[in-house]
């Protein structure tokens, strides 16, 4: 797919900037250091009023899990909080990478905004991100009183395959009998291992999270697995059969994002298990395109369509 031709101007100029290599993930170790050296070397402002405290949980294998929270000064004592997974394909990322727009969040909404460092794969592979993420969002649970958070008032979100990860979180708890979330926040959700859309084989533009790189991330998360039958729904929430008792949700995609069709598919089977879901497309957006062109009239539209749903969710009056 020619995405220059389907998208406009604000970012096909963008577009015009990247690399064509940007998402090369022939070799993934290459390619991971050097989109983390990319992100790393971009200097972030966060606001002044908004607090970073890094609390320590340990995990069932012993490993100590950093979950970063942002408490904005209009925090009020009993109030709602968001529980955020960051993006990065399952092979890379961390809780920095979304220190903006966390703290963002937090401020806007004026809530507790909780972000977890789940660990990633090749290294650790499905089920550990997974297990780091439900961990902290138990964590947070079980230390609502001491956070000065409403337990039953806590979303969940994440943008990416932390969007996938937070899909997968919802299965999970529903499924163990653990507390859930009251909402999900999926940002461009990625959710299929077995890359079969049509949206997933047309998108190969090296500039932007493409098929091959898509590919990768799953083989380095699942391994040999990937594709097969073998793939649990907790790994791949497109696998899930029944989506009953989830949590509502929103879920907001680009129109030349590789996965929107298999965002569609997620949305319309949540809507038929009975899940009130709102979905968005934005026509002009490829992935991630809202973080590489924010101020893009697209980019400004998901960011109110998902602080407007994640308000009314909450019980916030914006």
């Amino acid at each position: 797919m020619d995405i220059d031709a389907r998208t406009d101007d604000a970012h096909r100029q963008v577009l015009g900037f990247l690399p064509p290599d940007l998402f090369d993930f022939s070799d993934l170790a290459v390619g991971v250091a050097r989109l983390e050296a990319m992100f790393g070397a971009t200097p972030v402002e966060l606001p002044a009023d908004v607090a970073l405290d890094d609390r320590i949980v340990e995990t069932a294998d012993g490993h100590r899990l950093t979950v970063r929270l942002y408490r904005p000064a209009t925090a009020v004592a009993g109030g709602p909080a968001l529980y955020w997974m960051h993006g990065g394909g399952l092979v890379m990322g961390g809780v920095s990478l979304d220190d903006a727009p966390c703290s963002a969040m937090a401020l806007e909404l004026g809530i507790l905004v909780a972000s977890v460092a789940y660990r990633v794969a090749p290294a650790f592979p499905y089920p550990t991100p997974l297990d780091d993420c439900v961990a902290g969002f138990e964590w947070l649970i079980a230390h609502a009183a001491s956070l000065g958070i409403d337990p039953d008032r806590i979303a969940i979100g994440g943008n990416s395959a932390g969007a996938g990860l937070a899909a997968a979180l919802t299965l999970r708890v529903r499924d163990s009998g653990g507390a859930a979330p009251c909402f999900q926040l999926l940002r461009y959700p990625m959710l299929d291992d077995r890359n079969t859309t049509p949206s997933s084989v047309a998108i190969t533009d090296g500039r932007v999270w493409n098929r091959g790189a898509n590919i990768a991330g799953w083989d380095a998360y699942l391994g040999d697995r990937r594709g097969s039958a073998d793939v649990p729904a907790h790994a791949a929430p497109a696998r899930a059969t029944d989506l009953t008792g989830l949590p509502p949700a929103i879920i907001t995609v680009g129109g030349l994002d590789l996965f929107l069709d298999e965002d569609i598919a997620y949305a319309q089977a949540l809507m038929a298990a009975g899940v009130a879901t709102e979905l968005h497309v934005y026509p002009p957006a490829f992935h991630a395109s809202n973080v590489m062109v924010p101020d893009a009239e697209a980019s400004q539209r998901m960011r109110r369509d998902e602080m407007s749903a994640l308000a009314r969710a909450l019980g916030i009056a914006v």
